[in-house]
């Protein structure tokens, strides 16, 4: 990587971040979540993580035919304002629930709730983050060693869209924003500052991009169109109407929200066409002597319909499998497919892979086209250094 292109990251990051830190601060505006001195406050109660020490006792108690286990023990707290401090806590168990929890045992990280009415503390789940952790280093530490510079601007890339969605497109949900909006901003802002980080500025990356857009564009005016179409109250679980209950400073959309959980859904799968497409033009150009416009464009149709065939098992099977569960449960207890079919939630499930569909059907033509024009117009292949490296070596034999 030369200095320009170093220093084009720099101010991309630069710019990536400081639109974080002020959309953050505009989403979040009159937005109180909750969080104060690293523990989560709410309802008179107070959440730390805690590394158990020992066990002091253990009591069972026969209510009614069912089990009640009663566990105490001690704590040494790893969080907030109480770190460090070493406190009693207890774990309740009943074999009344068809799942039998686990018993807490010294040496757990443990999730502890601090009950100020009762002055209490009280087990309420399992540390796991810190597994979880663990194997995301792992993931970062092969992805640097394969990738390696790119390899690190993916990981930048993917951090700086992470903080997005939960420091923008998230709070801003919440303080009663326009969802529609912040979609729009929160994918436009993935889609540049991702490709402009991991490829560079080049024109395989402005290829990506306006290809990426025009799919992504696509999938809105759909999702726009077939909404009132469909009839969509977008109440479809306890989650959604759990929404409705929110005091935010506007009623949350259900519809909009949707509309939003669509739209990032396919925002993934689309750059990953757009990037193959561009990507492969490009050495497609680099490495052929005849390629013109023609070429390149038809080159890119049949690349992306290998791609399609693939992206669209991974939009189905990515949203069967976020709601197996779900799925599970509604089939076994649905008399019909006709009913089963023309549930709400069904319908969304089907609508997010067919509208990601149609994006990437617009996304592969488009891509390939804007190759053909940039790549082209830059000169001949047979005139960059790939080409002219080959084509002496060639002469050579």
């Amino acid at each position: 990587m030369n200095l320009n292109n170093k220093l084009f990251h720099i101010v991309v990051i630069f710019l990536s971040v400081l639109f974080i830190f002020v959309g953050n601060r505009v989403a979040s505006a009159g937005l109180d979540l909750g969080f104060t001195n690293n523990a989560l406050e709410y309802g008179g109660q107070s959440f730390y993580s805690a590394r158990i020490i020992r066990i002091v006792n253990r009591t069972e108690v026969d209510s009614f035919g069912f089990i009640n286990t009663r566990i105490v023990f001690d704590a040494q707290i790893t969080s907030g304002v109480k770190r460090g401090y070493e406190v009693t806590a207890t774990q309740l168990l009943s074999n009344f629930f068809i799942i039998e929890e686990p018993y807490v045992q010294a040496g757990n990280r443990v999730l502890l709730v601090y009950d100020d009415f009762n002055e209490e503390y009280f087990f309420t789940d399992f540390v796991r983050i810190d597994s979880v952790v663990a194997l995301g280093a792992v993931f970062l530490a092969l992805v640097i060693l394969f990738g390696r510079t790119k390899g690190v601007n993916a990981i930048v890339a993917l951090i700086l869209t992470c903080l997005a969605v939960f420091l923008v497109f998230i709070p801003a949900i919440l303080a009663g924003r326009n969802i529609y909006a912040a979609t729009i901003i929160v994918c436009l802002f993935s889609i540049i500052s991702t490709l402009l980080i991991v490829i560079g500025p080049n024109k395989k990356s402005m290829s990506a991009i306006f290809g990426c857009l025009g799919g992504v564009i696509l999938a809105g005016i759909l999702m726009i169109i077939i909404n009132p179409i469909l009839t969509l109250t977008g109440v479809v679980d306890h989650e959604s109407q759990a929404l409705l209950m929110l005091p935010t400073q506007n009623p949350i959309n259900l519809q909009a929200i949707i509309f939003a959980g669509v739209i990032l859904g396919a925002v993934g799968a689309i750059m990953d066409v757009a990037m193959t497409i561009a990507s492969s033009l490009w050495e497609v150009f680099e490495v052929g002597t005849e390629a013109d416009f023609r070429s390149l464009v038809k080159s890119g149709i049949n690349i992306g319909r290998d791609v399609l065939g693939t992206m669209l098992n991974t939009l189905i099977l990515a949203y069967i499998g976020s709601s197996l569960s779900l799925l599970l449960v509604i089939v076994t207890t649905t008399p019909s497919y006709m009913q089963l079919f023309n549930m709400e939630l069904i319908t969304i499930e089907l609508m997010r892979a067919l509208v990601g569909a149609f994006g990437m059907f617009l996304t592969i033509p488009l891509t390939a086209i804007i190759c053909g024009v940039l790549y082209v117009r830059g000169g001949s292949p047979s005139q960059t250094p790939k080409a002219k490296l080959r084509g002496s070596k060639r002469l050579q034999h």
